[in-house]
């Protein structure tokens, strides 16, 4: 057992005892993926235990995903189809954003998964701009905004596991997610689950945690530690005092009010997550195959509870015409936009809405949790003497990464000309990251550039900004004749505009792939029943 293995671990510091404090997506992601990725061969076999509280619901609202899910949910070991039936998930291409401009009808633009076509930047932005034909920079330089349009899904059903004809993440309901996880996890993976209430912690002499003391089972040990206990922030906050960085200065957003939506048989599923703005926020809609995701995203310093529910009924009732309003209860979600100033301290990790939370825009929050694993994982401390340089690095990493969340979320308001109280206070100055407005000046005279977000693993890629950028409406360079070493680019966009016609031609809708995928397996649960 965990707790009764302790003296032998602490008396060479070897690292042979994960203990997992928290449920969700993050605890059960982080408990599959270190026991997956664990080699049972080793001299002493890691244990993996998650300590849950049955008191304690989970938040369950993240229900989108980046393209990095696939390769997670392959890494672990689940089948695609199993993820997609278990979920009640379906395909997410990106983003599109309504109204974001000006919040005139009609006004969109897309942030897709697939990056703009290959050239060099400045010769597709200046062709792009020289063609003149009104179209959105997204739909020149990409086809994926195309299907999207036509609800297509990204791949072929005879296509291999985690394939696609385009990139993609997915949609999916996070309480199914959490469940299906932890049976996987429990039943295929050797994680300990342990359903008990954490009431304390016991400190070791060098400030570690040596255990966590709980309400049925008393102290549980562990040799590294990692925090998924949400806002809570049980061990990291609490335990660790690690200070809260606030970043709602340039992020103000703090409530959201959720709701789940019905959905009539066969009608289409949503290729991509839609962002609506409204007066002192935006709203998310979110396709499944059985229901829609909707949720209203505000700032109460701009607009009260009644107006946002107000906000939420007219969109529904805009874009869900006959449903029974009556029968719909929406979450009341407060949440501050900030950080840990630290992220990882002596033996403990926090991962998930322990690290940090910035408002639900472009869903940093289900991809953070895999990179801090992804991270964790590819430089693993066996001892504990190993760890605390390991630690200084993957705060300073994460660091820069919060810090470039943040700027390119307030790129998506601090361009906008809405003319509301709450989008004028976004556009001031003092609200703006430094680094951005920086940026921002070079971009008056070229695309944003690799060189700008120089590290291989950026989180939003310079290929994002120029999407958020251009959708915007941010000046576009290179105005007149494109430059004869950049007629390449010309040839390009004639190549997406081809691309984008054959996958409208030959891709399924995302219904007709689902529900043939349903219709599939229908049979074999029927014979599972009898």
């Amino acid at each position: 057992m965990l707790a009764e293995a302790s003296e032998e671990s602490r008396v060479d510091g070897a690292v042979g005892r994960v203990v997992i404090v928290g449920g969700g997506t993050a605890g059960w992601l982080a408990a599959c993926l270190i026991a997956a990725r664990a080699d049972p061969a080793a001299a002493r076999p890691l244990e993996v235990a998650l300590i849950e509280s049955p008191d304690v619901p989970t938040i369950g609202v993240g229900e989108g995903t980046w393209p990095t899910m696939r390769r997670t949910l392959e890494r672990i070991g689940l089948a695609e189809a199993d993820f997609l039936l278990g979920c009640d998930a379906s395909f997410k291409q990106g983003t599109r954003f309504d109204g974001w401009r000006t919040g005139r009808a009609g006004e969109a633009y897309h942030h897709p998964f697939v990056p703009p076509t290959d050239a060099d930047p400045r010769d597709l932005v200046a062709a792009w701009n020289a063609a003149a034909d009104g179209r959105p920079f997204a739909d020149a330089v990409c086809p994926q905004p195309r299907a999207c349009r036509l609800d297509l899904a990204p791949r072929q059903r005879a296509m291999p596991d985690y394939a696609g004809a385009l990139n993609y993440g997915y949609h999916l309901d996070a309480g199914k997610f959490a469940t299906l996880l932890a049976a996987h996890g429990a039943s295929r993976l050797g994680v300990r689950h342990l359903r008990d209430h954490v009431v304390g912690v016991e400190r070791a002499a060098n400030g570690d945690v040596a255990a966590v003391r709980t309400r049925d089972r008393g102290a549980i040990a562990g040799d590294l530690f990692i925090d998924c206990t949400g806002h809570t922030a049980l061990l990291i906050g609490a335990g660790f005092n690690v200070p809260f960085v606030d970043r709602s200065d340039a992020l103000p957003n703090d409530r959201a009010l959720a709701v789940q939506a019905p959905v009539a048989p066969g009608s289409p599923v949503a290729s991509q997550t839609v962002a609506t703005a409204h007066a002192a926020g935006w709203l998310w809609d979110i396709g499944l195959p059985t229901r829609r995701g909707v949720g209203c995203v505000y700032a109460s310093a701009f607009m009260s509870d009644d107006q946002a529910a107000d906000a939420l009924r007219a969109y529904l009732r805009s874009t869900a015409p006959g449903t029974d309003f009556d029968r719909l209860t929406p979450r009341r979600l407060t949440f501050r936009s900030g950080h840990r100033e630290r992220f990882w301290v002596g033996n403990c990790l926090a991962v998930g809405l322990s690290a940090g939370f910035l408002e639900p825009l472009e869903a940093s929050a289900i991809v953070l949790i895999e990179l801090s694993l992804d991270a964790l994982l590819d430089d693993f401390p066996p001892t504990r003497a190993g760890m605390d340089v390991r630690a200084a690095r993957f705060n300073e990493l994460f660091r820069y990464r919060w810090d470039r969340i943040v700027e390119f979320l307030k790129l998506h308001y601090v361009l906008s000309a809405r003319d509301e109280p709450y989008w004028r206070a976004h556009r001031a100055p003092d609200t703006v990251p430094a680094r951005l407005r920086d940026l921002l000046a070079l971009w008056q005279d070229r695309p944003p550039l690799r060189a700008d977000l120089p590290r291989t693993d950026e989180v939003f890629p310079a290929a994002s900004h120029q999407y958020v950028l251009y959708g915007m409406g941010g000046a576009a360079p290179g105005a007149g004749p494109v430059r004869a070493e950049g007629r390449g680019a010309v040839a390009a966009l004639a190549e997406v505009e081809r691309r984008g016609r054959a996958l409208a031609a030959g891709l399924p809708t995302n219904r007709a792939y689902l529900d043939a995928l349903r219709a599939e397996r229908a049979p074999a649960a029927l014979g599972l029943a009898r």
